[in-house]
């Protein structure tokens, strides 16, 4: 089923003639071939100038009101005092016809878009120059090339772009590539390119705004006795001291040591202790395992 008009151009059905014509006009700004090369750019463009060419004529808007998108079934010269079913009707253009750019609707309106635009754009029965439309793409990166930044090259459509990547960007970002967007018109400048960041998930690292969490396994004896350990951190391997008696969950921070912030205070890294038994104790762990069950009396259920 083809869209209805009046969401194509985003207005009401009791919309004025005026307003039809000025949404029209600033959505065709956007996404006019000459203006934007955007894949689906051109397309939106037909879709925008079909639904004008309908809403713009009184009569042609008043059939499609009545009778949807089956208006085009609807002879231009029916007299609803008649009554006819649509059984009657004679063929029109099928549904979802589409119209090219400055063809009447029907022979009727004979709307043409440079016309309509000649004022609006400079004149001339034509197009004055007309600033490119801004873009947009996703730049996928892992925790340490977002953590790390640096230059970065990425291809689009055929076309590659070196990237600077600030350090410490974080999901949702945008990057801004000043004049690499959609081609302007005469001698009017190009629009932008903005890259969102995406961060990939990780199976070492997850993040909680700038905070990054990463887990530390330990052994059963450094988590009772304590140690000094090697954590993997996405600026390269830290030392971090588990306290002794720490339990399976417990957090220690490594304060600054997550996201950078160029703007504000960086994020802080959390080492998540995560208490790893051998999988295949040696006869003599499996000895020390028994006596420590049979002298100890804690109790993990209770706590104590």
């Amino acid at each position: 089923m083809a869209r209805d008009y009046y969401e194509v151009l985003g207005v009401s059905r009791d919309a004025t003639h005026e307003q039809i014509q000025q949404a029209f006009r600033t959505l065709a700004r956007k996404y006019h071939p000459d203006v934007n090369s955007a894949p689906g750019a051109e397309d939106r463009f037909k879709e925008l100038n079909e639904a004008y060419q309908v809403l713009s004529d009184p009569d042609t808007r008043k059939r499609y009101d009545r009778f949807g998108e089956d208006f085009r079934r609807v002879p231009e010269d029916y007299d609803e005092r008649v009554g006819a079913g649509f059984g009657g009707f004679r063929a029109g253009a099928p549904s979802g016809t589409r119209v090219r750019v400055g063809q009447g609707f029907g022979g009727r309106s004979g709307i043409n878009i440079e016309d309509l635009f000649g004022d609006f754009f400079g004149g001339g029965g034509g197009f004055g120059p007309i600033p490119g439309a801004d873009q947009q793409a996703e730049l996928e990166l892992s925790v340490e090339e977002a953590y790390r930044g640096g230059q970065r090259s990425i291809t689009l459509d055929g076309r590659t772009y070196q990237v600077t990547i600030p350090a410490g960007v974080v999901d949702g970002q945008r990057i801004r590539l000043a004049g690499e967007g959609g081609r302007g018109s005469g001698d009017a400048p190009a629009g932008d390119l903005y890259l969102v960041v995406r961060i990939k998930p990780d199976r070492r690292f997850r993040l909680d705004g700038r905070d990054i969490v990463t887990d530390l396994p330990v052994s059963p004896w450094e988590a009772v006795l304590g140690a000094t350990v090697a954590v993997h951190t996405p600026a390269g391997e830290a030392k971090v001291k588990v306290p002794p008696g720490s339990s399976t969950g417990r957090r220690l921070r490594l304060r600054g040591e997550g996201m950078p912030n160029p703007h504000g205070k960086s994020g802080d890294l959390y080492a998540e202790v995560k208490v790893v038994v051998p999988p295949k104790p040696t006869k003599s762990e499996r000895e020390l395992f028994e006596q420590l069950a049979t002298v100890s009396t804690f109790n993990p259920r209770s706590g104590r």
